[in-house]
């Protein structure tokens, strides 16, 4: 399930952008972390609660969240059909921020899914490290945001 607290959290690791604007891959993206595909930059229009909004311009704080919410349900459908073994609320989180981060087919091919889906979650964290090149260089943003993850898996939920 998506919680507020990591829908908080990407806003302040991804940044928040009203405008479409280039990734550190040179993607053009809008809102948080959202890759325009071809048929939205095509047309211009992005689908958005169930309706199609002109992004040019940029879009309203309220379009960026339902947007996430949106893009974050894609990959919470995957990871729960993906991961066998239980989770915490803050386990899930961190998941999830690392799926919408590196892709679906990465996670699904990764050590890490492999392992923990042994129950070795205790290796979670340094296989959360392994993944935090750009371009086959380190990049600092993912060494930062692995490290946030890694914080919150290791992060016990407060009831």
């Amino acid at each position: 399930m998506i919680s507020n607290n990591l829908i908080n959290k990407l806003m302040l690791w991804e940044g928040v952008k009203n405008s479409p604007y280039r990734d550190s891959g040179r993607l053009l993206t809008l809102g948080v972390g959202h890759l325009l595909t071809k048929s939205e930059l095509s047309s211009g229009k992005i689908y958005i609660g169930g309706v199609w909004v002109r992004y040019a311009k940029g879009i309203t704080d309220e379009q960026i969240k339902q947007l996430l919410k949106q893009d974050l349900a894609v990959r919470d459908a995957a990871l729960t059909k993906l991961v066998k073994v239980p989770l915490t609320q803050n386990q899930f989180d961190t998941l999830l921020s690392f799926v919408f981060n590196v892709g679906v087919d990465a996670f699904r091919h990764s050590d890490l899914l492999e392992l923990l889906n042994k129950g070795y979650y205790n290796a979670v964290p340094y296989q959360l490290t392994r993944w935090n090149k750009s371009g086959g260089k380190k990049d600092k943003g993912l060494v930062n945001r692995r490290s946030y993850e890694i914080e919150l898996w290791n992060s016990p939920v407060l009831v």
